[in-house]
This record gives C-alpha cells, sequence and structure tokens, in this order.
C-alpha cells in the first residue's frame, strides 16, 4: 500500500512530468543556476588560448564536408560554428569556451617547416618539410580525413611525397588514416613508432574493439547532433571522424629514449614513454629546430588516466614522471606542438605549461595514494579531490576530457582493483536482480519513482538517476522511470564541464528514449587484415565459446601463400591455442589467400565457393573446419548499457 504522502509527491511529480514533456528539455532553473555559479569562478578575461589557436592560419577547405568514396559525409570542419557568443544555459561557460577555441579548423605554419592541419578530426596531422618531401606524423582516424588534410597543405603549400610517417603512439586516432597517407609515401620510405606500437594497437583496437567501440559511442557521443543541446565535441577535439579505418605496420619501432636518426636531412629525437597515455607511446624533438612534439602526453586539457571507453589503465605517477623527464629531455625547445590543440611558444612559456600539467597528474597520483592509505575508497576519495587552485585556474588542466573523478578511481584501481576490501562487495548481485530487490525493498515501483521525482524537482539530478536506474533495472519495461530518467542525464549533462560525460549523458538519454541503433557487426575486420594472422588468431581465441565446443577438440593448419606463413591451431578444454608453422596431429590443413579467410569469418562469405574454384584448398577432414566455425561466437556490437 503506498502512502498518502507518495500518492500526492506521484500526482505532483506527475505533473511535473507533462510540464516537462512539453518544455522538451530546457535546462531548469537549477541547471541555470549551477551554470551561473561555475561562471563566476572561471578565469574568462584569461584569452591566451585564443590567440595561439589562431596563429599561423592559412587557409581551410573551401567545402566543410568530408566525404568517403560514396559521398557518405564522414566530418564536417565547420560543425562547431554555433559556439559564438556567451554560453546559453544547456552548456557548462567553460566547455563552451573551450569548443570555440577547439573549433578553428585548417591549415597552420607553427614554423618555417613545420605546419598542421587542425580541426579535421580528434586529433592533430603535422607535416615537417624535409629536403624531399612531407615527414607526417599521425594521420588522423580516417583515409578520408587524412587525404583532405593531403590534399590541403598540397594545395597551399607544396604537392610532395611523403618521405616518412611517424606514429607517436597507439590510439587509432593517430593511425586510422595511415593507408591515405602510405598512398603518396616515396620507394622505401619508412614508417616509425614507440617499442609495442602493433601489439598495443592490436588488443587495443581489435581485440576487445566490440566492446571499446560500444562504449566509445558513448564517450564520443557519436550518435548525438552538435549543438547547445547535444555534443560540445570530445575535449581532446571536436570528435571522431567517421570513414575509412586503416593500419599501415611500422617499419621499425624505437625502443630507447636519446634515439636520433635523420630522414630526409631532418634531424630527429625520441623520448620512448611506455605507460604514459598510451600503452606504446614517444614524443619527438627537432632539436636544429629548438620544437618538440609531445604526443598526447601534455593537451590542453586534463587526459583521463582510465578513459570511459575502456582501455589498459595508464600509470599517473610514469606519467607525470615522463613529462618531468620531457621537460629536461627537450630543455630549450621554443616550440611545442602536440597531436591534439594547438601549440605554444617561448622556452618559459612551454617549461611553466608542461610543469603545471605534469603537476596536475603528480598531485592526482600522490593524494590519491595517500588518501588510499588512509582507508578512503575510490568513491570516497573521487568525492573529495580536487586540483589546487593554482592549478585549476589554468585552462589546460581542466576537465574537458579527464576529471580527477574519475581520474583518481582509476588511480586507485591501478594500484587496488576494483574491490574496495569491504567483503558485502565480494560478490555483488548483478544489477537486475539487485535492482529488483531493491525497489521492493524500498516499498516498490511507484514509492521509488515519487522519491526521485522529489529529487528531480529539487535538482538532485544524481540520486534522482541513481533511484530510477534501480528500477529500469528492476523492469525495463518502465516507460515512466525511462522518461524521467532521460530527462535527468539531460540536465546533468547541461551541468558538465566534461565533454566525455556530458556525451555519455546524452547518449543514454537518447537510448532510454529511443532504444539502441543497429551497429556494424564486422568492426575490425579492415585493422586485422593489415596484421599479421597471429593476430587474427588471438582474437579468434576470445571469441571461442566454450559452451559451444564442450569437451570437442581439434588441430588445424593455416597456411597463407599471400602471407608466406603457416600457423597450426588447437583447440582443447575450451581454448583456443596458436603455434607457427605446422604441426603434426592435424586433423586438416587449409590453404587460403589470408584476405579470403578474412571475408569468411567476418564478412560473412562462405569459403566453399574459394575451395570449389581451386583458389583455396583443404587437405584432411574439412568438417573439421566447419566445427571451429560452429565453436566460436559473434559478439554484440549494441548491446544494452543503460537498460537490461
Amino acid at each position: 500500500m503506498v502512502s498518502s504522502h507518495f500518492r500526492c509527491a506521484l500526482f505532483a511529480g506527475a505533473a511535473l512530468l507533462l510540464d516537462h514533456q512539453a518544455k522538451a528539455d530546457t535546462p531548469t532553473q537549477a541547471t541555470r543556476n549551477a551554470n551561473s555559479a561555475a561562471l563566476s569562478e572561471l578565469p574568462m578575461a584569461n584569452r591566451r588560448d585564443f590567440d595561439l589557436a589562431e596563429r599561423g592560419f592559412i587557409g581551410t577547405l573551401k567545402d566543410p564536408v568530408i566525404r568517403d568514396a560514396a559521398g557518405k559525409p564522414v566530418w564536417d570542419t565547420a560543425a562547431f560554428a554555433f559556439a559564438k557568443g556567451d554560453a546559453p544555459p544547456s552548456v557548462h561557460p567553460s566547455l563552451w569556451r573551450h569548443a570555440q577555441v577547439l573549433g578553428k579548423a585548417g591549415l597552420f605554419k607553427v614554423t618555417d617547416r613545420i605546419w598542421q592541419v587542425r580541426g579535421f578530426d580528434v586529433a592533430n596531422i603535422t607535416f615537417v618539410r624535409g629536403d624531399k618531401g612531407w615527414i607526417v606524423i599521425d594521420p588522423l582516424t580516417a583515409t578520408e580525413t587524412a587525404a583532405a588534410a593531403y590534399t590541403l597543405i598540397s594545395e597551399k603549400v607544396a604537392k610532395l611525397p611523403v618521405t616518412a610517417m611517424i606514429y607517436t603512439h597507439s590510439h587509432v586516432d593517430h593511425f586510422g588514416g595511415a593507408g591515405a597517407i602510405s598512398a603518396v609515401m616515396a620507394k622505401d620510405a619508412p614508417i616509425l613508432a614507440p617499442q609495442g606500437f602493433t601489439r598495443a594497437a592490436v588488443s587495443e583496437n581489435v581485440i576487445a574493439g566490440p566492446a571499446m567501440g560500444r562504449r566509445a559511442g558513448y564517450q564520443f557521443g557519436l550518435g548525438l547532433p552538435k549543438g547547445p543541446e547535444g555534443s560540445m565535441g570530445s575535449g581532446i577535439g571536436m570528435g571522431v571522424a567517421a570513414g575509412t579505418r586503416s593500419l599501415v605496420p611500422p617499419t621499425r619501432e624505437i625502443s630507447e629514449t636519446g634515439t636520433e636518426l635523420t630522414i630526409d636531412s631532418v634531424r630527429i629525437r625520441f623520448q620512448v614513454t611506455p605507460g604514459t597515455e598510451a600503452p606504446a607511446e614517444m614524443n619527438i624533438g627537432f632539436p636544429d629546430w629548438k620544437v618538440a612534439d609531445l604526443a598526447e602526453n601534455a593537451n590542453v586539457t586534463q587526459h583521463n588516466i582510465l578513459t570511459p571507453r575502456g582501455a589498459v589503465i595508464r600509470d599517473a605517477k610514469a606519467w607525470a614522471q615522463g613529462l618531468t623527464e620531457a621537460m629536461d629531455f627537450f630543455a630549450g625547445a621554443e616550440v611545442l606542438i602536440t597531436s591534439h590543440g594547438w601549440p605554444r611558444f617561448g622556452a618559459g612559456e612551454i617549461t611553466d605549461y608542461l610543469g603545471k600539467h605534469r603537476d596536475a597528474y603528480a598531485f592526482l597520483h600522490d593524494q590519491t595514494v595517500r588518501l588510499m592509505n588512509k582507508g578512503l575508497t575510490g568513491p570516497e576519495i573521487a568525492a573529495t579531490l580536487t586540483l589546487p587552485p593554482a592549478l585549476a585556474k589554468q585552462w589546460y588542466d581542466r576537465p574537458y576530457y579527464g576529471s580527477y573523478s574519475f581520474n583518481s578511481r582509476a588511480v586507485y584501481q591501478f594500484y587496488m582493483g576494483w574491490y574496495d576490501g569491504n567483503p558485502v562487495h565480494l560478490a555483488p548481485l548483478p544489477p537486475e536482480s539487485g535492482g529488483k530487490r531493491y525497489v521492493e525493498a524500498m516499498g516498490g515501483a511507484v514509492r521509488v519513482k515519487a522519491l526521485a521525482q522529489d529529487a528531480f524537482a529539487n535538482g538532485d539530478y544524481a540520486w534522482a538517476a541513481e533511484l530510477l536506474d534501480k528500477v529500469i533495472f528492476a523492469n525495463g519495461m518502465d516507460a515512466e522511470a525511462k522518461a524521467l530518467l532521460a530527462r535527468t542525464y539531460r540536465q546533468l549533462a547541461y551541468q558538465s564541464e566534461n565533454a566525455l560525460w556530458r556525451n555519455m549523458y546524452l547518449t543514454g538519454a537518447d537510448e532510454l528514449a529511443n532504444g539502441v541503433a543497429a551497429a556494424d557487426p564486422t568492426g575490425g575486420a579492415a585493422l586485422v587484415s593489415q596484421l599479421p594472422p597471429s593476430d587474427l588468431f588471438d582474437v579468434l581465441s576470445v571469441r571461442l565459446d566454450p559452451a559451444k565446443a564442450g569437451d570437442g577438440a581439434v588441430a588445424l593448419g593455416f597456411v597463407f601463400p599471400d602471407k608466406q606463413a603457416q600457423h597450426t591451431v588447437t583447440v582443447a578444454n575450451g581454448v583456443l591455442v596458436h603455434r607457427p608453422g605446422l604441426r603434426d596431429g592435424r586433423q586438416a590443413t587449409l590453404t587460403v589467400r589470408y584476405a579470403d579467410l578474412l571475408a569468411a569469418l567476418f564478412s560473412g562469405q562462405p569459403l566453399a565457393a574459394k575451395v570449389a574454384s581451386g583458389d583455396a584448398t583443404i587437405e584432411g577432414d574439412p568438417a573439421a573446419f566447419a566445427r571451429l566455425i560452429g565453436w566460436l561466437d559473434k559478439p554484440d556490437p549494441a548491446f544494452n548499457i543503460v537498460t537490461p
């Protein structure tokens, strides 16, 4: 039986619900007050970043929309042109300002020998002039945006072959467009990357690709419109380009700090920084020109120690130490460029910037560990730890991409794991069964929704969200709870200074209202096609379903003439193991082009036709391959997140 108090609250909530539906999702007074209060505390008079972001601008595309071969848009360089004037109440004023600075897209001259194309993707692509051509650093996420950047510099500066390509690290927005750049590379041009690059790129973008890709849709707001009620970018850039991903493997991996190479008459020094922003990463110096490239180790925003999309957790202490080392390694540099954002100029300014950026990570690490050693858990630390005022007033330490709330929990996890030491959390209830019990214990869904409506009306959106999340996981068909949670998430988004949090709140709200959009089930195949066959078998090993395999066992040989590679794959005890070479005990051996096998596995193109035509051959028992294929599971690239 519902008490009269909660009946009244529910009726009042229903009226408020209809009122908000009529007003769509306009910012509430609580949100307006929160953003107004935030504005009063921001150093808005400091407009140095606007000057730096404009410096050296040469020009941009006549048509702001970059399209793929079929004419489909993959990027709009003018998508954030709306961000002018004062912030609307639906956007945190700091995030609005940040979008204004980041929104400038085009070709920029940094020095007499270095240019950057910025705003053509989430990252920057850098062109370094050698004697014979361009040395290209970080060829963006997509071949279409990389090609557009090359076209722009060819038109505005010089059309030259690419004499080298350098990947600063193993994230796809720094190598995905390599296919376009490789098409204009000079013969035998080197491709450089930090040690461990290929393995890290495969692990992050292929092995865990389906789950990471799904969560990346939330993090980057890939399904959201751009605008004051939609996505305001991603903090380190204005979004992630759609289009074609590629990977051209490096010809050399740099393993030691201090390595020096002369490429196309340009002297380059490398600082290797593993375990910082990426598992494999390096900074680059041009000592003859007093230029340092800090890759993604120094940014125009606080970065993530653990990215919300999921990735290998970063070492905040190593990150801080890497920046300290960089200050010494690149001492005297007069120009600093990075893989995101805009350059900085002058040795003093660069030293101050790197020092304060370093201190943000060092303070985060040291104080999280100090509080952890006093017994505080990750959530408790996240609720209390803030930047010191001297760092908080620096725009590049603001939480547009990473945040102390998220990062302090990541540091805790780095040392202690997800478990907080409380035995009640050893085997927590799954969300659905836990939700049912919580809702029942609180008096039922009607009562919990009434509490949530009260919280919403009072501007207590975090508590409203927790309550409604329990109702939805207890009953995923509760339309009223979903509608109110969607509106709650939108208010949280409007108040968020963090671009990623805004995207995640808004994406959650959209999926509560409209469901989950269909996704491409073949994601990752393009990357696997350019990697060694052993990486393919690593992917298959995490797709083996032991329930399907049961106590079955198989031993198969694979011969790839086009790769000059042979492998033996065995399955036993629900585990797939692969070894190089053909080993005894095989039940069958398949000789096939690598691309044809990928097409069969990822694109649903049966191998039978290839075998019938003689393009592929099977020696031994053909049914053995059928058994293996039957044991493989398909990932779900559109799994539910905010609903059961």
